[in-house]
């Protein structure tokens, strides 16, 4: 569990995938910050990414990457010399300054416009994936690459949101180094998700009771008129 407030700014110094395994690893410097209390199989989240770190040194750590993470995240296209969040795993009597961040990255979306809003950021983005508009709303928290914000905007039929950027975490975070077109990891509050599946389950579950109290009516009335005509 993280708390989307980003800790370091980190270097990729290698993303190397074997071809005969197809095993992808990647390697992060100038992670000291975060590393300073590690162990081998601790959780780092690298642009939001719950990663298990693998080998470690006073600098720098590697991380295996799963197909499952390549394909919902943009770290398989992380270059050398790129930029990274980083922030440990939540520890035990930390404040809580930010909001519930697992680190499973649901999408990604696109950087669709930045503009100055005093010495704030507005940023708009259009989600990949659009069906995770739904979990996205208006004052409710979005994580992206690892940075815990608050949504300022959504448009449903579009799959678009927006945040705003204050001044000191622009200072923090990667997001201002990177232009107009380029991906973002994406977390929905996972509370979203729990609820509609809860609520789902239980209008399945009150649907299926009336479903078969409505066919054992109708049998019981098929029955009876079938006695009754051979009465």
């Amino acid at each position: 569990m993280f708390t989307g407030l980003v800790e370091t700014m980190g270097k990729v110094a290698a993303l190397e995938k074997n071809a005969i395994t197809q095993h992808t690893t990647l390697t992060v410097s100038d992670a000291a910050i975060v590393l300073v209390d590690c162990h081998l199989g601790d959780s780092i989240a690298v642009n939001g990414t719950c990663l298990t770190v693998i080998e470690f040194d006073t600098n720098s750590c590697k991380f295996g990457i799963a197909p499952e993470t390549i394909s919902r995240t943009n770290l398989g296209i992380l270059n050398t010399g790129d930029s990274v969040n980083l922030e440990r795993a939540v520890a035990e009597g930390v404040r809580f300054g930010g909001h519930f961040v697992q680190g499973h990255v649901d999408t990604v979306a696109y950087i669709r416009s930045a503009s100055p809003d005093g010495d704030s950021i507005r940023y708009g983005f259009e989600l990949r994936d659009k069906e995770y508009i739904k979990y996205i709303v208006e004052k409710g928290y979005v994580c992206l690459d690892g940075t815990s914000l608050t949504v300022t905007a959504v448009d449903d039929v579009e799959g678009t949101f927006g945040i705003m950027l204050v001044d000191y975490s622009q200072q923090k975070v990667i997001m201002p180094s990177k232009s107009l077109g380029a991906q973002v990891n994406v977390e929905v509050d996972f509370t979203g998700k729990l609820i509609e599946k809860q609520v789902e389950k239980s209008v399945e579950t009150k649907l299926k009771a009336i479903l078969d109290d409505l066919i054992a009516e109708k049998v019981k009335v098929e029955v009876d008129r079938v006695l009754k005509s051979q009465a």
